[in-house]
């Protein structure tokens, strides 16, 4: 995600952000503004913006070793030319790991079945023989094939290892445990172990609900594979980010000054605890940028005042270094009564990431006025998001932001004269889920 071009005003200094990523091997803990200047003696809301900008993998040292588990869906619903792709994209994931790395695979139809138990990779040869024996049959037992795949994984949980699962899955959950919380639940009890899950959901008929809750609650990402074209590039994608992980237990702490009263987090799961505000995240890959946008009120400061607004501390495991690390930022701001100084410390990737966060939670709530149907205003919340990003998108002069527009306002014209087809919806839960998460396509 490219850094704004404007300087921000931290501690009373002007720095370049683009200076401010980081360059001495450790994840940098930023915290900004909507606008470096605020209006004095007047209480305003405002966003803040804490971001996590991780390192770049170090050149000469050893990459952590990952501890993979692939779920695959062997239904009937799996076509041949899908369980083809999904096995080659198995394969893609399976040449990309080393001796020291942990690979299992899970396949489930109605039954689930252990096809490569958890181990290291070797003779991979005889590995993917196995994968390529795989054959479509049978009803989906998705819960059960992801709790199995979890189960390889726990083998090895206590060592020092990337843990993730990737589930593939074409249908709906009909076998076992099928509903939204119940998988809810599980990717918030398998993050406590350390353990991620991807989910890929190919063609129109998965239930995108769950898939997406799944791997929220896991801190996973989500794919929405159109065809099963889509899926070695998809595996060889999610797999990159997950053989580049330079942080992992990344823990976030905004604490807020007194004159300042947080009202909401926006877009990213978190806990808001008196005046200090919780993230968490399982893993940070390499040069890869985090952040989390939370509503706050600000007491006006007086005239030429600069005070303290915020101290943003993370902390997170190195598993180059295999210590505890921390990192920490102090945000202050200037208060004045001087409007046209206050409209010209404006933060414009603040507002950017805000305005794309706006419209990923408008996506969302077109998908549940349709479901209850009420279609006009579905659509009607798609144009009005659309109409916020285009005069955000003039106002900053963010080219970025006037494309989004179009393809929301596209979105809109497609649902009101076709309804809400299974692809459309797919297509806006993935794209409001992967904005929140800031999930790299």
């Amino acid at each position: 995600m490219a850094m704004a071009s404007i300087s921000l005003i931290i501690a009373g200094l002007f720095v370049d952000p683009v200076a401010a990523k980081t360059t001495d091997g450790k994840v940098q803990c930023r915290v900004e503004l909507d606008r470096d200047v605020l209006p004095a003696d007047i209480r305003r809301t405002a966003i803040l913006k804490v971001t996590l900008d991780a390192p770049p993998s170090p050149i000469q040292a050893k990459r952590p070793a990952v501890n993979l588990a692939i779920v695959l869906d062997r239904s009937g619903s799996m076509s041949w030319q899908k369980l083809s792709k999904a096995k080659d994209g198995a394969i893609t994931a399976l040449r990309r790991l080393s001796g020291g790395d942990i690979f299992s695979l899970v396949a489930y139809d109605h039954l689930v079945d252990t096809i490569v138990p958890a181990g290291w990779v070797q003779y991979s040869e005889s590995i993917e023989a196995q994968i390529r024996n795989i054959r479509p049959s049978g009803n989906t037992a998705l819960f059960g094939g992801v709790s199995q795949g979890a189960s390889e994984v726990r083998k090895h949980a206590h060592e020092d290892y990337v843990h993730r699962v990737i589930l593939l899955s074409d249908g709906l959950a009909n076998v076992g445990p099928n509903a939204t919380a119940d998988l809810g639940r599980l990717g918030a009890a398998l993050i406590k172990e350390r353990i991620s899950v991807t989910t890929v959901g190919v063609g129109t008929d998965y239930n995108e609900d769950l898939m997406a809750r799944l791997s929220q609650n896991s801190d996973g990402n989500t794919y929405f594979a159109e065809t099963s074209e889509d899926l070695p590039r998809i595996f060889a994608h999610e797999l990159g980010g997950v053989l580049n992980v330079v942080a992992q237990e990344v823990q976030v702490t905004l604490r807020l000054a007194d004159n300042v009263r947080p009202i909401r987090i926006i877009g990213r799961d978190g806990r808001i605890r008196g005046r200090s505000v919780e993230f968490n995240l399982n893993q940070l890959y390499g040069d890869q940028e985090k952040y989390a946008l939370v509503e706050v009120e600000i007491a006006g400061g007086r005239d030429g005042e600069s005070i303290e607004i915020a101290y943003a501390e993370t902390t997170y495991y190195n598993p180059f270094t295999h210590w505890q690390a921390t990192s920490s930022d102090r945000l202050m701001a200037r208060f004045t009564h001087n409007r046209q100084m206050v409209e010209q410390s404006v933060n414009e990737d603040v507002h950017r990431e805000y305005e794309l966060n706006m419209n990923a939670i408008a996506q969302e709530e077109a998908i549940v006025l349709s479901d209850e149907g009420r279609k006009d205003e579905a659509v009607d919340a798609l144009r009005k998001s659309a109409q916020r990003l285009k005069t955000s998108g003039k106002k900053l002069k963010d080219a970025g932001l006037l494309k989004k527009a179009e393809q929301i306002e596209a979105q809109a014209v497609q649902i009101e004269s076709k309804g809400m087809t299974k692809r459309a919806r797919k297509v806006l839960r993935t794209e409001s889920y992967q904005m929140k998460q800031q999930q790299s396509q």
